[in-house]
């Protein structure tokens, strides 16, 4: 026998295809429907509302089903309670586990709605009750931070997300809705980044920046080093390359053995990376060796000097690596998601990987801006789950340079 549960989603579900996306879900999980309502709202800026009943199987694949459709921001009309299950082993979900989304979600326990902070997708829903047994709080954990005995959130009932409203942020960014482009006003995208950032700092938010060697390769560090002075870069989040090519760049003068002023390689440059690494692995940190006076310039040196966090999480390909790297991705991603309290804002330059790592875990309320040459990163973006992701298609360089400008006036490059 078939099981079927009643569902509802509002927004804009013609005009931007999401209506559409819902019902091939469906489908795609198997499952069949009927629209029982549908009010679609009249002016531009009206939201449409539809209500659906949808149909599986079992009892299981309805579950499946509802928790792919909550990735749309469809919710049960009526919830009922969460189901809650006790973890057996270290390391592994319960089956049946509730498979989160980077939405704003509210947890349903014992009559109680819980609120669910700084929501990760792909992660489980962990219960903690306070002495009295009363439900405490509601958090998103990753599959490997499980721990025997844990209380976990199973199936889609007594859950609910709200796919972010519309704001201020999400108005300046409209004109990046389009499919990825590199044919828009590059005056104007530097501006609206510029207001994104100015708006996140003007709430006392932080600004996080994702960044690759391109940033050095381009010849930006300057510009960077200046809003970073400028109290623009709050956090950053990297590989063992962009720091690496930064000290290098600061230490010799060169990136990757190539001379930034002459644009050309130089007697020995391909030694340079690997002497940076050596050298700030000899000061034991980058912070010690900027406190040593070993490093004095560069996009490092200012983070260090302004008092800035950053997170640098390598690779198998890494060189050195530098010792501040982790070289165990697991420790990476927790000192990752230690640093996005009170992130307002976040601004992706010239890195696919870790973009799309970052893009993993932050909450999809929080605006994103990926700058890349290759329209496949911000692409891979949206894919990967990250739909708030705005793309802007140009080379990097001369963007931060023109973001520099925007932001510090005083700024010119000479």
């Amino acid at each position: 026998m078939s099981v079927n549960e009643t569902v509802e989603i509002t927004g804009h579900l013609m005009d931007h295809g999401i209506l559409s996306r819902v019902l091939d879900d469906i489908r795609e999980y198997a499952g069949d429907y009927t629209i029982d309502r549908f009010d679609v709202g009249r002016e531009t800026d009206d939201a449409s509302h539809a209500v659906i009943t949808v149909i599986a199987d079992d009892d299981e694949a309805l579950q499946r089903l509802l928790m792919r459709l909550q990735t749309r921001g469809v919710n049960q009309v009526d919830p009922g309670v969460a189901s809650v299950a006790e973890a057996d082993r270290d390391g592994v979900f319960p089956d049946r586990f509730y498979s989160t989304t980077n939405l704003e979600t509210r947890v349903r326990i014992d009559g109680v709605w819980l609120e669910v902070p700084n929501p990760e997708m792909d992660c489980g829903l962990i219960l903690e009750r306070d002495a009295d047994g009363r439900p405490a709080r509601v958090f998103t954990l990753p599959m490997s931070d499980v721990r025997t005995g844990m209380l976990v959130i199973t199936g889609a009932d007594g859950v609910r997300v709200t796919v972010p409203a519309p704001d201020a942020s999400a108005e300046a960014f409209g004109f990046m809705e389009s499919e990825v482009s590199s044919e828009k006003p590059q005056a104007v995208l530097v501006r609206q980044v510029a207001d994104g950032m100015r708006e996140a700092k003007a709430e006392g938010k932080k600004v996080l920046w994702v960044g690759g060697p391109g940033v050095v390769h381009t010849g930006a560090a300057p510009a960077m080093v200046a809003m970073v002075n400028a109290g623009y870069v709050d956090v950053l989040f990297a590989g063992n390359a962009l720091a690496t090519h930064d000290i290098e760049s600061s230490l010799y003068g060169t990136s990757l053995g190539v001379d930034l002023a002459m644009g050309r390689g130089v007697e020995h440059g391909h030694e340079h990376h690997i002497r940076a690494i050596n050298t700030i692995r000899k000061s034991g940190s980058i912070r010690q060796a900027v406190d040593d006076g070993v490093l004095t310039g560069g996009i490092m040196h200012a983070l260090v000097t302004e008092g800035k966090q950053f997170v640098l999480v390598g690779s198998v390909r890494d060189d050195g690596p530098l010792p501040d790297v982790y070289t165990d991705v697991i420790e990476g991603q927790r000192a990752m998601r230690a640093e996005l309290t009170d992130v307002g804002f976040c601004l992706m330059v010239a890195t696919m990987l870790h973009s799309v790592a970052t893009g993993n875990i932050l909450p999809a309320s929080i605006p994103l801006v990926c700058v890349d040459i290759n329209p496949a990163t911000v692409t891979k973006l949206a894919d990967r789950g990250s739909s708030q992701a705005r793309g802007i298609v140009t080379d990097v360089g001369l963007f931060l340079e023109q973001l520099a400008v925007e932001l510090v006036p005083a700024y010119r490059r000479s």
